[in-house]
């Protein structure tokens, strides 16, 4: 049995610089990993090619899992002949915007590549995480980075890795209708690291999210009386960076004091204090080293 972490990223900014010919999107983004993950463990059944994913997901096909389709797509590019049974322990929220499936999937595709010896090198998961969907290969990639293009060209950065504060308000973003937003920015300028670290930067989802959702709104105004608020890929999580573990979770407190205010409860909002890193907790242990 393989046993491994699938992390949650954070967006640090995300730029909308514009729309590609074939429909999609160029971005500009600064991909965090932060110690927020999911729990994921692999059997491999050499003699029998099924693969078995555990628990199922409520109102999801087991063949449309995201789990399922990056081993069956590992498999038929391989060749390989094996199976797997796969459990998943669920932490991280779905339509939050930290990339949990994406994870998952990436997560899927590095460990059975490791159980089944199919051989492939990073770049090769890479570009076929890419065809599940965006957010795979950075997970895959496993370093903090600044990515350009639909998101999956790196350049790795070392940046710093301060605490943060998350807010996972109780509404799920979709991505495809944001994008189709009409008042979506789409010409946001290319920065650098530094100007990110200096104070530039920012998420172009954030003011249509503050519009289409109310409940994101408020708790942007809530976490902002603490901290710069930001949002996370398309949303709808939320995050504030802070120097240390006892000042996030003081912040914490403040803000869940504050909550009935803006007329708040535990049902609207959950926190989570998490410790952003540069190297994603997938390659400990087991998996070694992306390299």
């Amino acid at each position: 049995m393989l046993a491994v972490r699938s992390p949650a990223k954070l967006n640090l900014f995300l730029h909308i610089t514009g729309r590609r010919p074939d429909g999609y999107h160029n971005l500009q983004t600064l991909f965090q990993f932060v110690d927020f993950c999911d729990d994921m463990t692999f059997d491999a059944t050499p003699t029998n090619p099924a693969i078995q994913v555990e628990p199922p997901i409520p109102g999801v096909a087991p063949e449309q899992n995201l789990i399922y389709r990056a081993a069956t797509l590992l498999q038929q590019a391989t060749g390989c002949q094996q199976g797997a049974r796969i459990r998943l322990t669920k932490r991280l929220p779905m339509g939050g915007g930290l990339g949990g499936g994406s994870s998952n999937a990436a997560s899927t595709l590095v460990a059975l590549n490791h159980l089944w010896q199919t051989g492939l090198s990073r770049p090769q998961l890479q570009a076929l995480g890419l065809s599940l969907g965006a957010d795979i290969p950075i997970f895959i990639h496993g370093h903090a980075a600044l990515a350009q293009g639909v998101g999956e060209q790196f350049e790795n950065v070392e940046i710093p890795e301060p605490w943060y504060l998350l807010a996972i308000p109780a509404c799920h973003a979709s991505t495809a209708e944001l994008f189709q937003e009409k008042q979506l920015t789409r010409n946001s300028d290319l920065i650098t690291v530094r100007a990110f670290l200096d104070g530039a930067g920012r998420n172009d989802f954030e003011p249509v999210l503050r519009k289409r959702f109310p409940l994101i709104d408020r708790c942007m105004s809530l976490m902002d009386t603490a901290g710069k608020a930001r949002v996370t890929g398309s949303g709808s999580c939320l995050f504030s960076s802070f120097d240390n573990e006892q000042a996030a979770r003081s912040a914490h407190q403040r803000l869940v004091a504050q909550m009935p205010k803006l007329d708040l409860t535990d049902q609207d909002v959950k926190w989570q204090v998490v410790k952003g890193l540069n190297q994603s907790p997938l390659y400990s242990g087991s998996l070694g080293n992306p390299g």
